[in-house]
């Protein structure tokens, strides 16, 4: 099994006019009896989304806040990755007539087309600040928390990786989420910006096709879309056209030969620093011990 969990956008993508039907319930539900774990990342805030949605006991962790609150429906337990927002924010928008306007935890959110109007109180708090879009809806957040931190930081608890991981969303603030993990799947109904840079479209709509991406997890294990994922594909070179020569990120094992001086060492060193960076594991057996001081790395034996 190489995709162990399946992050789900709420509003557009799992709910329909804020309901989840029966029939995506269900497919959740045979998804986590699998083994595989369930994350719930949205914009929406906590309390928020209680009142509208009853089975959040349904998911390992809940991502809310656009990716500033962390919360754990087994035991209640909250943790927050920014501070809360400032009195003088909400003065700011208070005195431009930014109305409605939600406060959260650490989110402030409000609507189009105040965007203007809240990015001025921003700059006059000097405030390290940012603005989000979610389908009409202005988020403002400390700047870099977004779903993919979020998410980053619900799978750490998890023990899991983002390269475990299939997300599925809907909208503009999708963005990072979708391109944070291995698989990034867009809804059918999502925004044309997000499906245009989505490994994979649903055929269905919002829960329908959350609902068809479960049922591909269990049967296949999205053994099909292999060939779409080039984008963690790790380089190792080019050909004398300057066409690039790459290696598939996952599952490949690389055998090295050359004599001594021939580069091989020099070549091992880029090829596994490019393999940590985009955040993968693999196993270096290396005869020499040349290798034994790479910061990425944990030697076994000498």
């Amino acid at each position: 099994m190489r995709y162990l969990a399946l992050a789900c956008d709420y509003d557009g993508t799992l709910a329909e006019d804020g309901t989840v039907s029966e029939q995506t319930i269900e497919a959740l539900q045979r998804f986590r009896a699998s083994g595989r774990r369930l994350i719930m990342v949205t914009g929406r805030e906590l309390d928020d989304l209680k009142r509208v949605f009853s089975q959040l006991n349904l998911f390992d962790r809940v991502v809310a806040e656009n990716g500033a609150l962390i919360y754990n429906p087994a035991n209640g337990e909250e943790r927050l990755l920014g501070d809360s927002p400032p009195a003088g924010l909400l003065d700011g928008l208070a005195k431009r007539g930014v109305h409605p306007v939600s406060v959260g935890r650490v989110i402030v959110a409000t609507w189009e087309p105040h965007q203007a109007a809240a990015l001025e109180a921003i700059h006059e708090c000097g405030l390290e600040y940012q603005v989000i879009f979610n389908k009409g809806a202005v988020m403002l957040l400390p700047s870099g928390i977004n779903k993919a931190v979020g998410l980053k930081a619900a799978l750490k608890e998890l023990g899991l990786s983002t390269h475990n991981t299939v997300a599925v969303g809907d909208a503009e603030n999708a963005n990072a989420l979708l391109a944070a993990c291995e698989v990034g799947v867009a809804v059918c109904n999502a925004l044309p910006t997000l499906k245009e840079h989505a490994d994979v479209v649903t055929e269905n709509a919002r829960g329908a096709g959350v609902a068809e991406l479960c049922n591909r997890l269990l049967d296949s294990d999205l053994r099909e879309l292999e060939p779409k994922l080039g984008r963690w594909d790790i380089e190792i070179g080019q050909l004398p056209d300057e066409r690039k020569i790459s290696v598939h990120a996952y599952g490949r094992r690389l055998l090295l030969c050359g004599t001594s001086g021939s580069g091989k060492s020099t070549f091992t060193s880029g090829f596994v620093e490019r393999v940590a960076a985009k955040g993968y594991q693999f196993c270096l057996i290396d005869p020499e011990g040349d290798y034994a001081g790479f910061a990425d790395a944990i030697v076994l034996g000498d």
